[in-house]
């Protein structure tokens, strides 16, 4: 592998991470000046309840994800574990935090917005990712694009070791942004709590 192979990866990286948080606060700023109709009603409070076990889950199976592929990324293909339903299983989990994130505001558009960001910013880095693989591992990455889905995992392509060699580092770095999504639970509680003693002003409702 390349020094120029190694920049690229990284650099895809970091325009990923940029344009993921500029979305965020962009659909954060328009949670801000709306409120979802009919006020915090029984689908409201669910939708919150339904979005806390999706972020749950998200860090959950991130952290499990990286036990496989921590500091292994750039120095072979992974195809155990997670990895051998889907291709991309920290970004599958990862939508189903950014839904949680958004379902914090108690509304399915917010909610859904998350996600549609998550997963258009994923596509996009995904694609140049797998040209980068494809350029590193030729023959071997082929094989394994043939024999897994992108996104949608497939259970019945489960393949697993007995033993793995686990990266402390690597798993609590993974476990650590994870917990990250969490804040989205105070944010939009504080939020919500500003609207109603005036401090921001809501110019809309979001079903």
């Amino acid at each position: 592998m390349s020094i120029t192979q190694t920049l690229d990866l990284r650099r895809v990286q970091l325009i990923r991470k940029g344009v993921l948080l500029v979305a965020i606060l962009g659909v954060v700023a328009l949670s801000a000046i709306s409120q979802t109709i009919g006020g915090e009603t029984v689908l409201h409070e669910g939708l919150e309840t339904v979005g806390i076990a999706a972020i749950v889950l998200c860090i959950v199976g991130r952290a499990w994800c990286s036990l496989y592929i921590g500091g292994r990324k750039k120095a072979e293909i992974v195809d155990r574990g997670p990895y051998s339903i889907t291709r991309n299983p920290l970004y599958v989990f990862s939508f189903l935090g950014a839904f949680g994130m958004g379902a914090q505001t108690g509304s399915a558009t917010i909610a859904g917005l998350f996600l549609l960001i998550a997963v258009l910013v994923f596509a996009a880095t995904v694609k140049r990712e797998e040209a980068w693989l494809a350029q590193a591992f030729g023959s071997t990455y082929a094989a394994y694009v043939g024999r897994t889905p992108r996104f949608w995992p497939d259970l019945s392509k489960w393949r697993d070791r007995e033993v793995i060699e686990v990266r402390p580092r690597f798993f609590l770095t993974t476990l650590g942004d994870g917990l990250i999504m969490l804040l989205a639970f105070p944010l939009f509680e504080g939020l919500e709590h500003f609207q109603t003693i005036g401090w921001i002003k809501v110019l809309f409702s979001l079903p």
